[in-house]
């Protein structure tokens, strides 16, 4: 009997502790930018186990039917931390949580608000993204990077209902207007304005102090896809990385800068037949190279982009 309870303790503590190694302890709060919305702003950078992979936001619209989640956050751990933080606001369910995009850092959390009862809503482009090799390589080098917030207990969560296209609803007296301005930065992206507010998130096409993540993204479709944005007139843009903004107009300037300028530099090397090395080398990237991000981004969407703009000069 003394064995079975040392060990039962033993197990009661193994537990606890990896329980407690699995909680984000990283500060969050709500920040109200409407009568109904809300925002959670991450920190500057890349994922690390420093930040936990707290480097992006997330959105929430409170209504007297229930709650709409824009994007969960990048670990479970996370979301998990974000539900509570909405608990704080009101007792209403999660009714439906919409996704701007399959990246990690928008969508490792959602498995928390799906065991609420929410419903999944991102783009039919979204379709099988959770199953594909880059989907899978991504999740082993977070395991590796964000451990033990990420790991063999976190679902890669596919949607429950895929959107063809710009969406209208309504909940609880809230209107909502849905719009897919992809493909930009991914193919699937999604922006969500919330009517009675004004209030505009953007997800990932808009970065605000901080280097953009372009990865293989379209810019010149991405390019086009913030004059969608523009064309909204929103009160408050909510971008997926950085502050709220109450001037949209002006702060969408810096993402719109950055892929005009690395597409004009690596547009002129591939027209002059320089090589990327050399491209990469002779840019100067002084007016970004300050700027968080900087060094995990900016080289591979210089990369990226050289790729693509070969490709557009092939057209």
């Amino acid at each position: 009997m003394l064995r079975l309870l040392t060990l039962f303790c033993l197990l009661l503590t193994f537990t606890l502790s990896h329980a407690a190694d699995s909680a984000a302890t990283m500060p969050m709060k709500a920040k109200r930018v409407g009568t109904y919305s809300y925002y959670i702003q991450g920190l500057s950078g890349a994922a690390s186990n420093e930040n936990q992979g707290f480097m992006s936001n997330a959105g929430f619209v409170v209504t007297r039917a229930g709650v709409v989640v824009f994007d969960t956050l990048g670990t479970p751990a996370l979301a998990e931390n974000m539900l509570t933080t909405i608990r704080k606001i009101t007792r209403q369910p999660i009714k439906i949580v919409i996704i701007s995009h399959y990246h990690a850092d928008h969508y490792y959390g959602a498995q928390v608000f799906k065991a609420q009862g929410a419903e999944i809503w991102a783009h039919r482009n979204a379709e099988g993204q959770t199953r594909t090799e880059n989907a899978a390589l991504r999740f082993e080098q977070r395991k590796e990077v964000l451990s033990p917030w990420v790991n063999e207990n976190t679902v890669l969560t596919e949607a429950d209902r895929f959107l063809e296209g710009d969406t209208d609803f309504a909940l609880g007296g809230v209107h909502f207007n849905i719009r897919h301005v992809g493909p930009a930065h991914s193919d699937e992206d999604l922006a969500l304005l919330v009517k009675q507010d004004r209030v505009l998130f953007a997800g990932d096409l808009v970065f605000k102090g901080r280097v953009p993540f372009v990865g293989e993204a379209d810019s010149r479709a991405w390019l086009n896809s913030l004059d969608k944005l523009i064309a909204l007139k929103p009160r408050v843009l909510v971008p997926g990385h950085g502050t709220a903004s109450t001037t949209p107009l002006r702060d969408l300037t810096l993402t719109r800068d950055y892929l005009n300028f690395v597409r004009q530099e690596m547009g002129k090397a591939v027209d002059e037949l320089v090589t990327f090395e050399e491209a990469y080398a002779r840019t100067d990237w002084s007016k970004y190279r300050h700027m968080p991000a900087f060094e995990e981004a900016n080289r591979p969407n210089a990369y990226n982009t050289y790729l693509l703009m070969e490709q557009e000069n092939l057209r």
